[in-house]
């Protein structure tokens, strides 16, 4: 009889114990966590313009960099309580999953098998493939540019896909692949080729930062969609996130948004319109 009492004894203790309170920042979720922490841990890169990178006088600038900003902004009112961890684009994932960071804003891709493994946030930009023409070229767009066909040679960043992804836009233009950045656009200066097939992004950077000297051919392709990551699992998080980055292109802190955009992109977002929320068309 004594023993069978204790059995039960022990049994509520179990039951008392798994009712009381959790402790500790796992338990209280990640949005607690950061707030009594004074600070938002943010993984990104370093050496990809106009995302993240650093500028002539060492700091720490992009689109990217902006974004977080403002989720900051939204936690502490204070857009600078950020430490920023700098991380290869391969760290992006485990680095999430693992907790060393509390959010990555590093363009990542969203795509299926990513979410799989960690949360995407509202997205913030969608990327595309653009060609880039020199001002007063021989070809003045995109029309121009199919139209002459096999006349036309274009430069694009050597990887795997380069020569479909070019195709698909001028299935009878030639490509030529480089190393890297710089010696694709040394290619599109020296007359080599005749359009760069770039990111959207990187385009618009580049017209921004030399005025007059390149052209948008005015076709665009490929999208992609760039969102922030979080660990799977905690939705007070993930929507407070979702809630900062929409508002900033939606709502209270477009002004925000609208200032980044325009800074690195060198264009104007469109305002948000009042009255039913044009996202739920």
């Amino acid at each position: 009889m004594f023993h069978k009492m204790m059995k039960i004894a022990a049994g509520l203790g179990v039951i008392a114990c798994a009712m009381l309170p959790a402790t500790g920042a796992s338990a209280q979720g990640k949005l607690k966590e950061v707030l009594s922490r004074g600070k938002l841990i943010v993984g990104t890169g370093s050496t990809n313009p106009p995302w993240h990178f650093r500028n002539e006088k060492g700091e720490l600038v992009g689109f990217d960099i902006e974004i977080a900003k403002i989720i900051a902004q939204g936690l502490f009112d204070d857009p600078n309580k950020i430490e920023f961890v700098n991380q290869a684009s391969d760290a992006r994932i485990p680095n999430i999953v693992t907790g060393k960071v509390d959010i990555a804003c590093q363009f990542v891709t969203v795509t299926a098998a990513r979410a799989q493994q960690v949360a995407f946030t509202v997205p913030y930009y969608r990327e595309g493939v653009s060609l880039m023409l020199v001002a007063g070229g021989p070809f003045a767009d995109f029309a121009a540019l199919k139209a002459a066909g096999s006349k036309v040679t274009v430069s694009v960043l050597q990887n795997v896909f380069a020569e479909k992804m070019v195709k698909d836009a001028l299935p009878e233009a030639k490509v030529d692949q480089f190393e890297s950045v710089d010696l694709m656009y040394q290619a599109l200066n020296s007359g080599r080729a005749q359009a760069a097939a770039t990111d959207s992004s990187s385009l618009r950077f580049y017209m921004k930062q030399n005025p007059g000297r390149y052209v948008d051919s005015g076709y665009s392709w490929n999208p992609q969609t760039y969102s922030c990551i979080v660990k799977q699992g905690d939705p007070d998080w993930l929507g407070f996130v979702n809630v900062a980055l929409r508002e900033s292109m939606t709502g209270t802190t477009f002004p925000n948004y609208k200032a980044a955009y325009e800074r690195w992109f060198g264009e104007t977002p469109p305002e948000p319109k009042i009255g039913f929320p044009q996202e739920f068309r």
